[in-house]
């Protein structure tokens, strides 16, 4: 016979009435079952109790919730005067201040308030969940439930199991977040649990490829947007969660992996914490932004101004490039003439090593990033001293395409290759160390931060040994444990193997 947890036939308590307890007990609600409420501040629970009826009043109005529904739902609320009424509960989350010591004295609180058999769950998205339970008798029972907000729109739930947490207690807390209307994820307990961590890879690449002077924040977002799906650059993604979340929350994550170079952040973003540039919500981070919030920025686009180049010499064979560059209506030879310029597109080289590896003139050399949507951007790049008459020529005659084109430094991997080998190499790890299963972590990559693929499907559609090449030309070339191939990587591209292929012992 199925237990309560699969029937869904439980009482949920929630601790904290702000925006994540208010939508952690909404869909509690709508998955139908009974939801108590508690927030000491008065007067917070009423508010939040106003708030879920207009957000399911607003549900019905725009035909995604039947009244009768929102109705029902709107019953199973009850709003406690007290801690010791969650004790009615089968489950408590808490979702409360961040604050480290008060989350552990409420805790202790909440284990003298309630039975053995409640089970305790924390929201949190900053402390380690064994931290939380650190000073309770009975940890067996406490797991994380950490949603992201908004929680009724965001669909994914991380259910956090910690050494001591009880296998049953894991499979409750999963099957209630699946009756809460949300997709649950099993993973371990550590600094940034899954999304958190695996979200680094991104915001501090394109801080790295800023300090380094490769590309600006401008030219970075547009390229992640254009050529390779994202919703939103990493800056202009850091500027909406806000530099004051993301650049303690990047140490927090750095420091507890025990400054694992691979997720570190970088000068910019600690200079705009610094000075109060937060992002959208001060008018000013990596952009700045009017009365309305709209974004003031440069434009990504390099405007040539020059006659395209009407002939043009392939370094290597390359089949997407010459279909391209045919498509824009250049002539292509295998000559090189001395003059004619120099057209390569290079993976995890710069141009600078694809020069020297072919004994091309590098002032004509320009390369071609091929990867990802080249109907809407294109990125080109050129090593130092190269011909900027050169590279525009070629630009003129690529925006024939149709396509946007920006213009950036040398660097192994343009910008595209780094960034994406860096997020595929961090989802390895996280598979290497157990933070999840390889489907979980694609699944809550997704779902979490709106990636067009989840980390490792990217390192299966660039290629393992691709990935695996790109980090070897940075690490060659910088010299730096920030790109060390995960050894779950290594392993996977040597021998050939799909990169979700489990080991033989799991």
């Amino acid at each position: 016979m199925a237990s309560k947890w699969e029937r869904g036939e439980v009482t949920v308590g929630v601790l904290g009435a702000g925006v994540m307890g208010r939508g952690i007990a909404q869909v509690a609600m709508q998955g139908g079952m009974q939801t108590i409420l508690f927030d000491s501040a008065e007067g917070a629970a009423d508010k939040a109790r106003g708030f879920i009826a207009d957000m399911l009043g607003r549900a019905v109005e725009r035909g995604r919730l039947e009244a009768a529904e929102a109705a029902a739902a709107n019953a199973r609320l009850e709003l406690a005067r007290d801690m010791a009424a969650l004790a009615r509960a089968d489950v408590v989350i808490e979702a409360i201040v961040e604050n480290l010591e008060v989350k552990q004295r409420v805790f202790r609180e909440l284990e003298a308030a309630v039975g053995d058999d409640v089970l305790l769950a924390s929201n949190t998205s900053s402390f380690r969940i064994a931290s939380i339970a650190a000073g309770c008798r009975d940890k067996a029972r406490i797991g994380g439930m950490h949603f992201f907000n908004p929680v009724p729109l965001m669909k994914l739930v991380e259910v956090v199991r910690t050494p001591d947490t009880d296998e049953a207690a894991v499979e409750a807390l999963t099957h209630l977040g699946r009756h809460m209307g949300r997709i649950p994820v099993v993973v371990r307990d550590g600094p940034g649990f899954l999304v958190n961590l695996g979200g680094r890879a991104y915001t501090t690449e394109g801080l790295r490829l800023a300090h380094e002077g490769i590309a600006s924040p401008a030219q970075v977002d547009a390229i992640m947007r254009d050529a390779c799906g994202f919703r939103m650059g990493p800056f202009e993604l850091m500027d909406l969660t806000g530099i004051d979340v993301n650049f303690p929350a990047s140490m927090a994550i750095y420091d507890g992996y025990f400054q694992d170079r691979r997720i570190a952040t970088y000068p910019l973003h600690e200079s705009l914490y610094a000075s109060g540039r937060f992002g959208r919500k001060t008018g000013a981070g990596h952009y700045r932004y009017d009365a309305e919030g709209n974004k003031q920025a440069p434009s990504a686009d390099l405007a040539p101004g020059v006659a395209p180049a009407s002939r043009l010499c392939l370094a290597e064979a390359e089949q997407r490039l010459e279909a391209l560059l045919q498509a824009a209506g250049a002539e292509l030879t295998s000559v090189d003439d001395g003059d004619v310029p120099i057209v390569a597109a290079p993976v995890g080289e710069d141009c600078s090593a694809v020069a020297a590896r072919l004994g091309l003139d590098h002032r004509r050399l320009v390369g071609v990033d091929m990867t990802g949507d080249s109907g809407k951007r294109l990125t080109l790049m050129t090593a130092p001293g190269a011909s900027l008459a050169v590279r525009d020529a070629v630009a003129a005659r690529l925006c024939e395409t149709g396509a946007a084109v920006t213009a950036i430094n040398d660097s192994p991997g343009f910008v595209a290759q780094r960034m994406l080998a860096m997020i595929g190499n961090l989802g390895c790890e996280m598979a290497q160390i157990g933070i999840a299963t390889p489907d979980d972590i694609d699944t809550a990559m997704t779902l979490g931060l709106n990636y067009p693929q989840g980390p490792l499907a990217l390192v299966e559609s660039l290629g393992a040994q691709q990935v695996l090449r790109i980090l070897g030309q940075l690490q060659a070339l910088t010299g730096e444990e920030r790109y060390r191939p995960s050894a779950w990587l290594r392993r996977r591209a040597r021998l050939g193997l799909e990169i979700k292929t489990p080991d033989a012992a799991a």
